[in-house]
């Protein structure tokens, strides 16, 4: 299974963007579930402070690898197979695997805890 270069990378900013809108997700659903009272934690800062610098690194990976891209050849291909046997996210490797996925891959209506039988 092989694929241009820049279309693999081009899925791999997809992912890592929508990687970063789930982190940044966490803090106010962190402040909302613990109330103002989680900010008197002594700890609490750092937890915030980290979850931006996930955020920031995440997405500054992701415009790394876009700004990179560009530059590489469409005829430069790569063999699939083995990488993507190795996602066990069946949602990210479809993703990665079969072309663009419009929308995040988290169900964005939901709350913690929730979850769908299958």
């Amino acid at each position: 299974m092989e694929e241009a270069l820049p279309q693999v990378l081009m899925r791999v900013v997809t992912e890592l963007h929508d990687v970063a809108y789930l982190i940044e997700r966490i803090e106010p659903q962190l402040l909302e579930l613990g109330g103002a009272q989680v900010l008197e934690h002594p700890d609490a800062l750092k937890v915030l402070q980290g979850i931006d610098l996930a955020v920031q690194k995440t997405r500054g990976l992701a415009e790394f690898i876009d700004t990179i891209t560009g530059s590489i050849p469409d005829g430069w291909v790569v063999d699939m197979t083995t990488a993507l046997s190795l996602v066990k996210l069946a949602e990210m490797q479809k993703a990665l695997g079969a072309g663009m996925r419009h929308g995040h891959s988290q169900p964005l209506g939901k709350a913690a805890g929730d979850f769908d039988f299958f």
